[in-house]
């Protein structure tokens, strides 16, 4: 579940950190892959809201796709309805496999667990961002975000099943 975030100055620091902590969590992935056991590749995953039930889900991607090849008038109604059905989310797992066993990682969870303090999934609250991956200049302080990086990704690994 995306974060929940209430201010402007907390807005702009996420604006700063995310793309940097997203390259820099796929590329310590990638090196942690080099040396496991572990394949893995990416997959671009749509992510609902939880109580969207499955009636709900197949209306709107019948719609999405109407919409692709709607006259402007269709698509005017289309949008319409789109506006009073939820919306789902795009989503990027990372997709594990070894021996018959397959292990799917939220991308976008793992980088807000790098991003935020004390990030969970599971709470819907107020997130405050990880000042130390931000430098005096209010740039990212790319030595703590490679560390912080490395010791998440190291922690999904060490969690993986034998």
């Amino acid at each position: 579940m995306p974060p929940t975030i209430s201010d402007s100055v907390t807005w702009q620091q996420a604006e700063i950190l995310m793309q940097p902590a997203f390259i820099r969590l796929v590329d310590n992935i990638r090196k942690e892959l080099e040396i496991s056991s572990w394949k893995g590749n990416y997959q671009d995953v749509t992510i609902w809201n939880p109580d969207t039930t499955d009636e709900v889900k197949t209306l709107v991607t019948q719609l999405l796709k109407e919409l692709e090849s709607a006259t402007p008038e269709q698509a005017l109604k289309i949008r319409q309805n789109l506006a009073e059905l939820p919306t789902p989310q795009p989503g990027y797992h990372l997709c594990l496999q070894r021996q018959g066993k397959e292990i799917n990682i939220d991308m976008w969870e793992l980088c807000y667990r790098i991003c935020f303090l004390d990030y969970s999934s599971t709470e819907n609250s107020d997130v405050a961002i990880d000042t130390t991956l931000i430098d005096e200049t209010g740039d990212v302080d790319w030595h703590n975000l490679d560390e912080k990086t490395k010791e998440i990704v190291k922690q999904v690994f060490a969690g993986l099943p034998d």
